[in-house]
């Protein structure tokens, strides 16, 4: 199998974003956003996805966090999309109920080429630390928007807030690895009727 790796940067001017990541990785991750709650988030991604993750992101913070949270998941998205080529032999479906302490959430996820985000996940408050809860949307708008996957989203219970959001990272981060995954029974084809995932 040819290695599953890409590049991706974006350049504005309110964001600076390079990335690079390894598909069938062991979940190393180095992260610099000089976002320090995001930072965590992404490495719950890639260690629990096991895709390797190099993400550096300058931006406009003295504004507040929004572009360099939404440029990173564009700028991931992209490179998933890169790497991941005519996703062919991949399991491309899975979904996970994934707990944490007194919080579970539901991730479900086709690697199909369409974009689209459903999002059922409510914060008690506005922040965690100094992070805005509602750049959790955003980065997985931005994430599944860019690497062309529809994906579902669902905290069914919690109580609190650091939880809620990093149980929607472990959760994305397992369906990826799930849906990533080569299917041992078809490991060259394309898992579609139309014979496409492009869209």
């Amino acid at each position: 199998m040819a290695p599953r790796s890409a590049d991706a940067s974006r350049k504005t001017r309110e964001t600076d974003i390079s990335v690079s990541i390894h598909v069938d990785g062991t979940g190393k991750s180095d992260i610099a956003t000089g976002v320090g709650f995001f930072d965590h988030m992404l490495d719950q991604l890639s260690r629990h996805s096991l895709i390797d993750m190099t993400v550096r992101a300058t931006g406009d913070l003295h504004i507040d966090d929004h572009h360099t949270v939404e440029d990173t998941g564009i700028a991931l998205g992209q490179a998933l999309t890169k790497a991941l080529g005519e996703r062919r032999g991949i399991m491309r479906y899975a979904s996970i109920d994934l707990a944490m302490d007194e919080t579970l959430t539901r991730a479900a996820i086709d690697v199909s080429g369409r974009p689209f985000l459903v999002w059922n996940v409510s914060f008690s408050s506005p922040k965690i630390g100094t992070f805005d809860t509602e750049l959790v949307r955003e980065f997985f708008q931005a994430l599944a928007q860019n690497a062309g996957i529809t994906l579902h989203v669902t905290n069914h219970y919690g109580a609190n807030n650091h939880h809620i959001a990093e149980t929607c990272f472990k959760a994305v981060a397992r369906a990826l690895r799930t849906a990533l995954e080569y299917d041992p029974r078809q490991p060259d084809a394309v898992p579609s009727t139309k014979g496409s995932l492009k869209g």
